[in-house]
């Protein structure tokens, strides 16, 4: 087995605070994924950026401050490295017919699927790109990763799910389910309501949302709005690369904001708490195609949730691979 190096971690909450679009588990999310990555993982916790839009916080998550710390990131890494992504927030479908995906920073600089495969394209050789994306339509948030597990996937038999059935969390019952403080928000935004919220903030009468971002945000915006369909075809991936992609839905999906009315220190997104419980409830070393098959249990048999297919995208050989390189 190859010796595992650095490990580094970019992690984003976006809880939207002070904005129609208020979510409330994000923050929860990432601060219970750090103490994952260090205690379970071997990270060191000063190799861990932590980016949530809270008052007082020292880097707030705009687009251009997300992509800087993850090309800082790249730009550190060497074979070898294990490297990883977890976004908790809102996202949305952009570009041509609305079939591009996109994570929704706090100031809602959008950061496409194409932005994204331009960042995995400098990952050295030898390196891994771990992201997890608990937002909506994030499935193919990596531009053009081969899918393991997604909508064309097969679902396997019930006692295939279940086997080891012990590995699993029990789910909510009916009893637990029938309490009024019970919440669960889409942590998707349409594009619509993006298009008017930023048309309020350009005086620009487009329906061409490009605009509206290159307008705001100059050469920080996506690539997708700059550069010429030729030069966007280039920035796809020749070969099979170490781009991971773990999606809490299909592209056609939402995930889920769940808890927070009563006390927000509870809520959480239904993705990210999943990967937690399974990861809790399996100690040993678990491979990515497993942990997302465990997660798309823990999720279909929670009568809270609504339709959420957690996703699997990467190369047969990092499907295999141990989650994080934990060996």
């Amino acid at each position: 087995m190859e010796k595992v190096g650095k490990k580094l971690a970019v992690l984003v909450g976006c809880n939207y605070e002070n904005t129609p679009y208020r979510l409330h588990g994000c923050h929860n999310d990432v601060l219970a994924m750090r103490d994952v990555l260090v205690n379970r993982f071997g990270f060191d916790s000063q190799h861990i950026e932590l980016l949530m839009d809270k008052s007082g916080s020292p880097v707030m998550p705009t687009g251009i401050n997300i992509k800087k710390a993850l090309n800082k990131m790249v730009d550190e890494a060497e074979q070898g490295d294990v490297l990883y992504f977890h976004f908790s927030g809102h996202g949305t479908l952009t570009g041509k017919k609305n079939q591009e995906e996109a994570i929704i920073p706090f100031d809602f600089n959008y950061i496409t699927n194409v932005d994204i495969r331009k960042i995995v394209n400098r990952v050295p050789q030898g390196a891994t790109f771990t992201i997890l994306s608990d937002s909506c339509h994030s499935g193919g948030l990596i531009d053009k990763e081969k899918e393991q597990i997604g909508p064309s996937h097969h679902k396997p038999k019930n006692q295939e799910l279940e086997k080891n059935s012990n590995n699993y969390v029990s789910v909510p019952n009916k009893s637990e389910s029938a309490s009024k403080s019970y919440y669960s928000k889409s942590k998707f935004i349409p594009h619509e309501t993006i298009l008017e919220h930023l048309t309020s903030l350009t005086n620009i009468n487009t329906l061409n949302i490009g605009t509206h971002m290159l307008q705001l945000f100059g050469n920080d915006a996506s690539v997708m709005f700059s550069l010429p369909q030729l030069e966007l075809d280039l920035l796809k991936p020749l070969k099979q690369d170490e781009g991971i992609l773990l999606s809490g839905c299909q592209a056609n999906e939402e995930c889920q904001d769940v808890g927070g009315i009563e006390n927000e220190n509870k809520a959480y997104g239904a993705f990210s708490h999943a990967i937690l419980i399974v990861l809790e409830k399996n100690c040993d070393p678990i491979s990515y195609k497993e942990l997302v098959m465990k997660c798309r249990y823990v999720l279909e048999n929670d009568e809270h949730i609504k339709t959420q297919h957690p996703c699997l995208y990467c190369s047969d050989e990092n499907a295999q691979a141990l989650f994080l390189s934990q060996g």
